[in-house]
């Protein structure tokens, strides 16, 4: 059974994906970038709890995407919108990327979704990410 917690971050989680991508629909609107930070950030927290976010964001492997990441953060909202974008593609891509090709993998079986997953371009660059992102190593979480 999921617990509240869970629920109320994954809806956190979610509604900032929602306000970052409206965020970069309309022209890089910082505040709308910050407040999906903020939003993503502590659904993240609520998902997973406390002491495994700070683990996760304190591993020293990870210091460049972790630093890249929140730097991005700090740009945003300072009103440098797209530098900071870039900043956090960055560190999500380094922090998570060995998520991408678990969860392609696992939205292959959808309609309308495994039909663009199955395409080779897409898979391509999903076999590029799982390639690059350290193979040997455990799953962060």
């Amino acid at each position: 059974m999921i617990n509240d917690n869970t629920k109320i971050g994954t809806g956190l989680m979610v509604l900032g994906v929602v306000f970052l991508f409206l965020g970069i629909m309309f022209l890089f609107d910082s505040a709308m970038l910050a407040l999906g930070d903020i939003l993503f950030l502590t659904g993240l927290t609520l998902t997973i709890g406390v002491s495994r976010t700070v683990r996760f964001f304190s591993r020293p492997d990870r210091a460049r995407g972790i630093i890249s990441f929140f730097l991005g953060i700090i740009l945003v909202m300072i009103r440098w919108p797209i530098v900071g974008m870039i900043l956090q593609l960055y560190g999500l891509i380094y922090l998570f990327g060995q998520f991408f090709p678990i969860a392609a993998q696992s939205m292959r079986d959808t309609p309308v979704i495994g039909d663009l997953l199955k395409m080779p371009a897409v898979e391509r660059f999903f076999e590029g990410l799982s390639r690059s992102s350290n193979s040997g190593r455990r799953a962060p979480v």
